[in-house]
């Protein structure tokens, strides 16, 4: 071995997650005796893997990651979360389950078939769904589902054999997956359309549009069923310049045409709601009904897309002593 792949060596083990009380500087802690060296090189993505492969150490061979954890290792789209989000776990029944500020660890009852991501343990991608379907809200639920579907990680049997099982979460998972698409290209687009479908408006998500000479004029978010109205989410990201560029020029293109594009945001979901239903009813030509807009805010309400939904899950979460290492069984 020569000079240089000694010196490589070398700093793999320095940057090795540390187990044990460390002191010096140039160290981080990731919890009770686990340390890394601090990185400046490194993605956000990249620094989260490391303080994964520190939890490793005090893991029992047994555990995969799992739930909110897990889905961010395989780069799902996630709903707003809280500031502060536990590590999740699971461990086979007879391994002792560790108690670490910041871990919450379940148990493994049933024949497990882990994955690797980016060489991390993994549960399998339905058990993942599974268990945020304990805590999360219906909205949450869809737009996870709509990336982990986008992404080609759902086996369509083995969905189909969990949701026909009466284990804890299926309620909550099976409506969230029934009404979950490929198609959707965000978070704000699978947020939008839950809305259209609480208020009753029958949509067609990510259609291409074509004029009368069969000419391609573009793709929509949403297509409002029976008519030529266009609602797309305006996300941050039609602000960049090169974006906008792009927008303005399919929207030149849209001009001559049947069909009338009509932007929306996350706030105006969220907190305008009344609003964006009063346009759709009147475009529609339809009578304004205050229930339809009651079923929306108990779907944000019971999300993490407000203040009570967060808080409702941090309490789950949380203990009185502050430390978050609840036992669960799967």
């Amino acid at each position: 071995m020569g000079k240089k792949d000694k010196d490589k060596d070398k700093d793999k083990d320095k940057d090795k997650p540390i187990r044990g009380q460390v002191r010096l500087v140039g160290h981080q802690r990731v919890s009770h005796g686990l340390y890394l060296r601090l990185r400046d090189d490194l993605t956000q993505d990249q620094e989260f893997a490391r303080e994964l492969e520190a939890y490793l150490l005090v893991l029992p061979k047994s555990a995969v990651f799992t739930h909110i954890t897990a889905a961010r290792l395989l780069g799902w789209q996630l709903p707003k979360l809280p500031e502060q989000v536990p590590i999740f776990v699971a461990v086979n029944q007879k391994d002792p389950r560790p108690r670490r500020h910041g871990l919450i660890c379940s148990r493994l009852v049933r024949e497990r078939n882990p994955i690797k991501r980016v060489d991390l343990p993994v549960e399998a991608a339905e058990e993942i769904l599974l268990r945020m379907a304990r805590d999360l809200g219906h909205v949450d639920l869809v737009v996870v589902i709509d990336s982990a579907l986008r992404k080609g990680e759902l086996d369509p049997e083995r969905m189909e054999k969990l949701l026909a099982s009466r284990r804890p979460g299926v309620r909550m998972l099976r409506p969230a997956y029934r009404e979950a698409t490929s198609k959707s290209e965000s978070e704000g687009e699978s947020v939008m359309r839950v809305f259209h479908k609480a208020i009753d408006v029958p949509v067609e998500p990510q259609v291409e549009l074509f004029d009368d000479r069969g000419t391609f004029l573009g793709r929509a978010d949403l297509l409002v069923t029976g008519t030529t109205r266009l609602h797309e989410y305006d996300g941050e990201h039609h602000r960049d310049k090169d974006q906008h560029r792009v927008d303005m020029r399919r929207e030149r293109g849209w001009a001559d045409s049947p069909y009338s594009r009509h932007g929306y945001a996350l706030d105006d979901l969220l907190n305008h709601p009344a609003v964006v239903m009063h346009e759709i009813d009147r475009a529609l030509g339809r009578r304004h009904l205050g229930s339809r807009l009651r079923r929306w805010r108990r779907l944000v309400d019971n999300s993490l897309y407000s203040e009570a939904g967060r808080e409702r899950v941090m309490n789950r979460w949380r203990r009185e002593n502050g430390i978050m290492d609840w036992s669960r069984t799967a």
